[in-house]
């Protein structure tokens, strides 16, 4: 059964001023808690206890952005995860169990742009929402793809040259390379072996991504306006705006 936030007996969306989020998430306390939190932040918040009706509430309200539970009662949530991504872009952020790591890797190879480890504070959701749907904005408004800008970093593609604070920054192959991908999917979590599979078209090599990394970590902190590269311990890394770093 899907509920809003407002009437729980009902299937229309709280309607408010902020942006709509789905959430799919069958435990009654965390589900309460969750649809009070985002309500007193403005959004506009509907809800589903399970799977199917998750798919269905997405595609009626067309949120911008989606909580999901790996945990559901009747479909896996990664299949979930699946299935939105076959028609929507807009962000997925799971929700998982502490000790998860191998389902957190899955879905974010799956689609999802970031994870929650459960028991959480709303503080930390609230900053992974609040990334998620900048740069959701961020990438929406990127007209030519061959030209990426995230804060004062400037990628053109074509012409192969970087610049961050409006200098040229001196990069090799695979580091542009690199950049260019974690610039694609900024805010986006991405694995190792999903970066390895793309820059280096193989996942062996974990040693030769992290000294890379830390490469360009070191080129991209010149700058304190520029973007962060974050690492999600044990699982991949992600380009963040400036001050949305939690981890290095």
């Amino acid at each position: 059964m899907t509920v809003s936030g407002k009437g729980r007996g009902s299937s229309s969306v709280s309607r408010s001023i902020g942006p709509t989020i789905l959430l799919i998430e069958d435990d009654p306390s965390l589900l309460a808690t969750l649809l009070a939190s985002l309500e007193a932040r403005d959004f506009n918040v509907s809800s589903a206890v399970k799977g199917v009706d998750g798919l269905r509430q997405a595609s009626i309200d067309e949120p911008d952005l989606v909580i999901l539970d790996l945990g559901l009662p009747d479909i896996d949530g990664l299949e979930v995860c699946r299935q939105l991504r076959r028609w929507t872009r807009n962000p997925i952020i799971v929700l998982t169990a502490d000790g998860a790591e191998e389902r957190k890797v899955t879905a974010l190879e799956d689609g999802a742009d970031d994870y929650v480890t459960k028991p959480f504070g709303m503080p930390e959701l609230m900053a992974r929402i609040g990334v998620a749907l900048r740069h959701r904005q961020l990438l929406a408004a990127v007209a030519d793809d061959r030209v990426l800008r995230l804060a004062s970093l400037v990628i053109d593609i074509g012409a192969h040259e970087v610049t961050l604070d409006g200098v040229p920054m001196v990069l090799t192959p695979k580091e542009f390379s690199l950049l260019v991908l974690l610039a694609r999917n900024a805010g986006r979590v991405l694995t190792h072996d999903a970066i390895l599979d793309q820059v280096w078209g193989s996942r062996q090599g974990l040693a030769t991504l992290r000294i890379h990394v830390n490469q360009l970590r070191n080129k991209l902190a010149t700058s304190p306006e520029g973007p962060s590269l974050e690492t999600a311990p044990g699982i991949g890394y992600r380009l963040v705006a400036a001050g949305e770093a939690e981890q290095g």
